[in-house]
């Protein structure tokens, strides 16, 4: 394969400082990261990510929205060839969530800079503003949706943190201009490449540092109640009670079997649960959860849903129970593009970096992006599956390795 790039040099230590230095904005105890959209915290922690870029000799710049983007001009011009993640945070969450995206696009993009001069195609870094909706429940990756031009006039008042204020006056207080929101829009990227930590256990189990991503989820959100009638809990027989509680368990377990059955990649949660009354004594009158299913393959989505939807219905007819549903989130899988995922499999096998493929069972950026332009991801080995915790840790060997990768594709996308 002597088409291949030689072997890029990424300095251990400095990919640690970066790492330690952006953590440092909303650090919460040791290892922990409190750092949410347009917050002092976050504001410190863009100008950070704009320093590196220009200390790196990249043009900087922060969009109408608050993305920070920091670009080495192609020599050829035309669309830019990006890549980056999102430096928001859980709260807490940890060091590596999005942020080790964005510090790893920057560190990339300066090595090949240092290494190999000026490319021929324009590259970019970008920290996004928002993706975890940590401070905004219904923000849904403010950043890249900006981008993609999918922020409408009413998301700006409509979109609510929990404490009340509207994302239009945090926009303000952070000093931008939210009415100039559309001027975030890009139609001049060729590709984007987004490298995050895997927050799961199967690159560990399968002893590898690293993987190109196939495939990102898509998943859907329901808010559901089923609904019988409250009555005392000793003196109503079993056999003539509209009991939503018994409803609901049956649900629930049956809804996880099926994902079981199913086996991986799919997979589905019930997380939260409300139980009215909620005493001991009382047969529930009615019973409101959540369910999280997600897969990444179309067709096999559209049959777990189905047989999820089934599911419910069945149970709540055959037990007398009314139930109902909301779909509050929807997000359709995306495929990753198999150019991209050509590149990425040589540059991690001219950096003889042993990876798999799979799909990602998280959101991400790329997914927004996809509407724009082609993507693909790397996925970064999490220890123990660990994230959205400030115990999440993936180890500067298994970062290097992953930078490696990145900067190799980015060479035969831009240098070539």
């Amino acid at each position: 394969m002597k088409d291949l790039v030689e072997t890029i040099s990424i300095d251990p230590d400095f990919v640690e400082r970066c790492v330690l230095e952006l953590a440092s904005f909303g650090a919460v105890e040791e290892t922990g990261v409190s750092r949410t959209v347009y917050s002092p915290e976050w504001i410190g922690a863009t100008r950070c990510f704009g320093q590196w870029c220009a200390d790196a000799g990249l043009a900087v710049r922060h969009d109408a929205v608050g993305n920070v983007w920091g670009r080495l001009e192609g020599s050829q011009g035309g669309k830019a060839i990006v890549s980056g993640s999102h430096i928001d945070s859980q709260t807490p969450g940890g060091r590596y969530d999005g942020a080790l995206g964005a510090i790893s696009a920057f560190i990339a993009i300066k090595a090949l800079k240092e290494q190999f001069g000026t490319p021929l195609r324009t590259l970019e870094a970008v920290a996004f503003c928002e993706e975890e909706s940590s401070r905004f429940p219904n923000a849904n990756f403010w950043g890249s949706r900006a981008i993609s031009g999918r922020i409408r006039d009413e998301d700006l008042t409509e979109v609510r943190a929990f404490s009340g204020e509207s994302i239009e006056e945090a926009m303000r207080e952070a000093g931008l201009d939210p009415l100039r929101f559309r001027e975030a829009r890009r139609d001049d990227i060729a590709a984007f490449i987004e490298l995050h930590i895997e927050q799961g256990p199967i690159l560990e189990q399968a002893g590898l540092p690293v993987a190109i991503v196939d495939a990102i989820t898509g998943i859907r959100h329901y808010h559901a109640s089923v609904r019988g009638a409250a009555n005392h809990a000793g003196a109503f027989p079993m056999e003539i009670r509209r009991d939503p509680m018994a409803g609901f368990a049956e649900i629930a377990s049956g809804v996880i079997d099926t994902a079981h059955r199913l086996g991986r990649p799919a997979v589905t949660t019930v997380g939260r649960v409300l139980v009215s009354p909620n005493f001991p004594g009382i047969i529930p009158g009615q019973v409101d959860f959540t369910v999280d299913a997600r897969h990444p393959d179309p067709v096999a989505r559209r049959r777990l849903y189905a047989m999820h939807e089934g599911l419910m219905l069945e149970v709540a007819a055959r037990r007398g129970l009314d139930i109902d549903w909301n779909v509050m989130i929807d997000h359709e899988p995306t495929l990753s593009d198999p150019q991209l995922l050509g590149h990425l499999a040589k540059a991690a096998a001219s950096q003889k970096v042993p990876v798999m493929t799979m799909a990602s069972g998280a959101a991400h950026d790329a997914q927004q992006m996809a509407a724009i332009t082609k993507v693909a991801m790397i996925f970064v080995r999490s220890r123990d599956g660990r994230s959205h915790t400030p115990e999440e840790f993936s180890s500067v060997e298994d970062m290097v390795s992953g930078i490696k990768v990145l900067a190799a594709a980015l060479h035969g996308l831009a240098y070539r």
